[in-house]
């Protein structure tokens, strides 16, 4: 998996390193594990450790002490001090409920500027973080409060480094993708315990405990006023079997938990008085995850703003925690029509999110092009297909993973002029 390492690591005085880790050797097996707290980076959310907390929790982590710091990215530069406060006081509370007498801090692009800048601004911060893990983010000319450092860097310049940490290349993975991949987790896990993962699976529990929060996108604020019903859906169509679960959604967004079954699919249908009900539709929870966030947008604003809508067609909205590389192993299947080329998703835009709607609404697709006012967009495209809606008719999905099989997520063909759908898939 093109993986290589360069170990810069100097240990602080009395502390030995476990062999081959780059970890000290005191987070061994019979420590407890610490709290860990991941910081995202511009345009994301707790939904780019989704998969880590769960291949946390599946070797032994508790739940309860994985938690994600979210802020509003775009406006980093004049709320960091803030971000830094609350920061403080999530660590106070995880020590108070953990008993554990430091946390391990996990950051990812702008969050390794937070981070660090977190770390280096006070002696008596750094004092309570034992470990920190810089994915893919800032380069530094030595370690940040002087903690212990594992340096995760994939594709792009091999001299990036942070001096004395232990820093790893994986020069064939993309941006996103090194905080989300089995190779990334092994790392990691080596690191904050000094030994080696059970395994870097997702392993299923006999009952899913699903939370999350509903957010606007990108500043991750809380949607207000607003109710979520939860429908077991049809494997094959995606259309809702039987009653919903209905669930409560807090001032800050926050959801659940809700009891669901390992491998059932299931759609959350984000419901608010006079806007379009946004349906999130998801593979199968194989086991408890408090990592979901249902990314939405006030009426008219952000790029939803931009998507035309109508009676006869459908617009669909896809995210994956790992670039889409169009032309390069990836596909999306819309209705057997394939989305993704290196026009619609080029290698170097980083595309996490498609959204793909009728552009002005003419029943005419055009996939030679990515929409430009998505494609400017971090981490964003957009492509023009025509998807018709139909009152009992299905959007048949298929996603082929470079790499990795195929993955086939079904949806109801709701008309754009009142839903809004959203896909994730991993």
């Amino acid at each position: 998996m093109g993986i290589t390492r360069r170990s810069l690591m100097v240990a602080p005085a009395g502390v030995a390193l476990a062999a081959g880790t780059g970890a000290p050797a005191l987070a061994g097996r019979g420590r407890p594990p610490r709290p860990v707290i991941f910081i995202h980076g511009s345009a994301g959310s707790a939904m780019q450790f989704r998969v880590q907390a769960k291949r946390l929790a599946s070797n032994g982590y508790p739940a309860k002490i994985i938690e994600a710091h979210e802020y509003d990215s775009p406006n980093i530069a004049t709320i960091v001090q803030q971000v830094w406060a609350s920061l403080d006081e999530r660590i106070t509370r995880l020590l108070a409920s953990s008993g554990s007498d430091q946390v391990d801090l996990a950051a990812h692009s702008l969050g390794t500027f937070v981070t660090q800048g977190y770390l280096n601004s006070s002696p008596a911060r750094a004092a309570r973080v034992a470990h920190y893990v810089n994915l893919d983010g800032r380069p530094a000319t030595g370690l940040p409060g002087g903690v212990p450092t594992l340096a995760i860097w994939g594709e792009g310049d091999p001299a990036r480094t942070v001096v004395g940490a232990s820093n790893v290349y994986q020069s064939d993975q993309s941006h996103t993708q090194t905080v989300s991949s089995a190779e990334s987790f092994r790392e990691i896990y080596r690191f904050l315990r000094g030994h080696e993962p059970h395994s870097t699976d997702v392993r299923w529990a006999p009952v899913a405990h699903v939370s999350g929060r509903a957010v606007l996108f990108p500043s991750n604020s809380g949607v207000i006023e607003a109710s979520l019903e939860i429908f077991r859906v049809s494997g094959r169509t995606g259309r809702r079997q039987g009653r919903p679960i209905r669930a409560a959604v807090t001032a800050d967004g926050a959801f659940g938990p809700v009891p669901l079954k390992p491998f059932e699919r299931y759609e959350f249908a984000l419901l608010r008085a006079g806007q379009s009900t946004h349906h999130f539709y998801f593979q199968p929870f194989q086991r408890s995850d408090s990592f979901v966030r249902l990314l939405t947008s006030r009426p008219g604003e952000g790029l939803g703003g931009l998507v035309d809508t109508s009676d006869r067609h459908t617009a669909l909205t896809f995210q994956r925690q790992k670039e889409w590389w169009g032309g390069e192993g990836d596909h999306l299947w819309i209705n057997g029509q394939d989305i993704l080329n290196p026009a619609t998703a080029p290698h170097n835009r980083r595309v996490i999110g498609v959204f793909a709607f009728d552009d002005d609404s003419d029943g005419v697709s055009d996939l030679t092009a990515p929409l430009p006012e998505f494609i400017a967009q971090t981490f964003i495209s957009g492509v023009d297909l025509f998807i018709p809606a139909a009152a009992r008719g299905t959007v048949s999905i298929v996603a082929q993973e470079r790499g990795g099989g195929l993955t086939r997520l079904p949806v109801p063909a709701w008309p754009s002029s009142e839903h809004r759908v959203s896909v994730e898939f991993g």
